[in-house]
């Protein structure tokens, strides 16, 4: 049996058991599904959503996520892990999709990617989540299984 149909079988059986899977993240758009998953590194989702709550019902948009100040964002988002690296890159990756993706968030995972603060997990929810594409945020846990039961063979979640 081929990767392929061992990936399918274990799709299918997953697709039997929760035929609509679901983030816990609370968004409204794109921007804020991006947004959400770019501060649940190293977060729990109810953390991240409580902070969000706040921050999206007076910035929901890049653009408006623009107008805040660097020590703003940071009080805003400071209940998360991280929040003084996170709040840079979540005001450049606004200044980047609302000056270079025209106020869109990217559709591949290059572009993704480009973004400060979006590595492949991230990426691959963003564009599985949002774009309905066919994949896997892999973390330490999804590798770990991937390795054992052959679906891919690496030493880091990158080679998968």
């Amino acid at each position: 049996m081929n990767i392929n149909n061992i990936c399918k079988k274990i799709f299918d059986r997953l697709a039997n058991i929760n035929p609509t899977p679901k983030t816990e993240l609370i968004y409204d758009s794109n921007f804020q599904l991006l947004i959400s998953v770019m501060l649940s590194a190293q977060s729990t989702d109810k953390s991240v959503n409580s902070v969000t709550k706040i921050l999206f019902s007076s910035y929901g948009t890049a653009e408006i996520m623009l107008n805040l100040k660097l020590l703003e964002m940071e009080n805003l988002i400071r209940k998360i892990g991280l929040y003084h690296m996170k709040a840079r890159n979540i005001l450049k990756t606004c200044d980047l999709i609302v000056n270079k993706f025209g106020n869109k968030v990217p559709e591949s995972r290059e572009e993704l990617e480009s973004l400060p603060g979006v590595g492949r997990k991230t990426a691959n929810v963003v564009l599985n989540v949002a774009f309905n594409q066919p994949t896997i945020a892999v973390d330490t846990h999804v590798f770990r299984v991937a390795n054992r039961t052959g679906i891919a063979k690496g030493k880091n979640p990158l080679d998968c």
